[in-house]
């Protein structure tokens, strides 16, 4: 019935107003400055949660945001919240927003693109120029990361998570997912054989995943000797190569011939490769003899890359950015296969292309990941309940996290840990993380 002209009228729809409250958040000012304060958060706005952060790990680029206040060619010109690689539970749920209830576990996936480009429509959307990555300098203001108690974050990007996987394993899901991209666009076939540069977190999980593909032989190399063994003793790879440290001088160096990372790192302090220190023949030559020490240890009875243009692995993962690495990468791939530039260091490098172009070695660059965190939460799943791939069970990513931090407030012992390769007792440092 229509209303009369003596009905009351409808109550006016006003917008609600947002609740502002206050979180601590861990801030960076500077190298090495960092600090405790207190930020306020607004709620969740449409198509948003609000997720009360568990677990964050801290990566290669943390360490060097928090060592220089840069990464690579980004420096920060504000202060900025580290940390992208993160878990946690929804405690707010904006409007518009379906599928979600409070309580619910999540993996975060902190780069958000734009949707709208041709690059984020084809489903690349790592590639998206209108990016916005947590805990990156690349966009002004910084897109803040996750060493905050709360977060707002796009339900969009948020993955629900089984209650069997850790808030732990959910974090490193991050590192996972760029071992996955590495590996998709590797592209091995059955019964390859892999080489991975750099025994880091990244390196590790990109061997684990040429495992999970079928690679029948997953060498893996680095300048630490604890990285390498872990490696072998928890079946990230088949084999394992420590390179030789004459040439190498650093106490925090983290893996082969430089610093690892997810995505963005720079030369840790200190260090000092070949390629720096040599003249660039005597590089190419050392490069050369490391490749034929790599292989011949997956493959004893294999010649000298000098008496059979044959030889090689089928595909190299470069996990370190270094330009020796590089070389030792093109050297110890076969005619016809292909090196993944996984690692982000030296932006500028000389190599020797006609070791390329001459055998068609195909090199391709991955850039963080698109399109694998239901794939990793698959993986996990599998894992808890005994299932292979290949013969391959993904070992547990709980097991990599060697060293815990609890609360924010203990966030610059975590970085100050994170840079090193063993802690003062000795141990292995892995992966660090702080939890809430």
């Amino acid at each position: 019935m229509a209303p009369s002209a003596t009905d009351e009228p409808a109550p006016m729809q006003l917008p609600v107003a947002s609740k502002a409250s206050t979180i601590n958040a861990s801030v960076l000012h500077g190298p090495r400055d960092l600090r405790l304060e207190r930020r306020s958060i607004e709620d969740p706005s449409i198509g948003e949660l609000q997720i009360a952060i568990k677990t964050t790990g801290i990566c290669g680029s943390d360490v060097s945001y928090y060592k220089k206040f840069a990464n690579g060619d980004l420096c920060a010109c504000m202060p900025l919240s580290l940390g992208h690689e993160s878990s946690g539970t929804v405690v707010a749920i904006g409007p518009q927003v379906s599928g979600f209830s409070i309580g619910d576990r999540v993996a975060l996936e902190v780069g958000i693109p734009c949707g709208q480009c041709g690059i984020c429509r084809k489903g690349r959307y790592n590639l998206c120029k209108r990016m916005k990555f947590r805990s990156s300098a690349k966009s002004v203001p910084h897109f803040q990361g996750t060493l905050q108690e709360r977060i707002n974050h796009p339900a969009n990007w948020c993955h629900k998570l089984p209650d069997d996987i850790s808030f732990d394993a959910a974090a490193l899901l991050e590192p996972l997912s760029v071992a996955i991209h590495a590996v998709n666009r590797a592209t091995p076939t059955p019964g390859s054989t892999a080489l991975v540069l750099g025994a880091g977190t990244v390196g590790l999980l990109t061997a684990a995943m040429a495992r999970q593909s079928g690679c029948s032989t997953v060498t893996i190399a680095d300048v630490d000797q604890g990285r390498v063994d872990y490696a072998i003793s928890k079946g990230f790879a088949t084999h394992g190569y420590v390179v030789p440290r004459p040439l190498h001088s650093s106490s925090s160096s983290s893996s082969l011939c430089g610093s690892l990372s997810s995505g963005a790192s720079t030369p840790l302090d200190g260090m000092m490769t070949p390629a720096s220190t040599l003249p660039f023949q005597t590089s190419l030559d050392f490069a050369k003899s490391l490749a034929a020490d790599m292989l011949a240890l997956s493959s004893p009875d294999m010649p000298s890359l000098s008496d059979d243009e044959d030889d090689g692995v089928d595909v190299t993962f470069e996990c370190t950015g270094k330009e020796v690495c590089m070389h030792t990468s093109l050297y110890a791939t076969r005619p016809g296969g292909k090196v993944i530039m996984v690692g982000m260091g030296t932006p500028i490098q000389t190599l020797p292309l006609s070791v390329a172009h001459l055998r068609e070695i195909d090199i391709l660059g991955i850039f963080r990941y698109a399109n694998t965190y239901a794939t990793g939460i698959r993986l996990l799943c599998a894992q808890r309940k005994g299932m292979t791939g290949a013969g391959f069970t993904l070992p547990s990513l709980d097991d990599m996290v060697t060293h815990r931090f609890k609360g924010l407030e203990n966030a610059k012992g975590a970085f100050e840990l994170a840079s090193r390769t063993s802690d003062d007792n000795g141990n292995l440092v892995l992966k660090v993380v702080i939890e809430a």
